[in-house]
């Protein structure tokens, strides 16, 4: 078994539950399913950039051919910018939680979780 089919299962696996996730009625289902889209993307990034060992990212006298530095910077501003999507779409859900007394998305409550206030 090759490290590339490893990769894309990976990322076949990651981008299957986070669309699963997605379309559940749930707020925190949503933020799980974006958590994943967002590791299935950074993988992808990854995988883009070639799947090569030993081979150095930044300047080494000794080496004679380096790894390409960009999808590892494209990755760190992927994870930036998920974190602070996230940050933003639990915020979100907490107000829409404490509006409306649920956490479905639609914002009609279930008969067994209707929230008292």
């Amino acid at each position: 078994m090759s490290l590339e089919f490893l990769v894309a299962t990976a990322i076949g696996v990651f981008t299957s539950a986070g669309i699963y996730l997605l379309l559940r009625g749930r707020t925190f289902d949503l933020v799980l399913g974006l958590a994943f889209l967002s590791y299935a993307i950074n993988v992808f990034l990854f995988a883009m950039g070639g799947l090569i060992v030993d081979r150095p990212p930044i300047f080494d006298a000794a080496a004679t051919e380096y790894a390409d530095p960009v999808p590892q910077a494209l990755v760190l501003t992927a994870i930036v910018i998920a974190f602070a999507m996230t940050a933003l779409v639990l915020v979100l859900a907490l107000r829409t939680f404490l509006e409306t007394g649920t956490d479905q998305v639609d914002g009609e409550a279930d008969a067994s979780t209707r929230h008292s206030s």
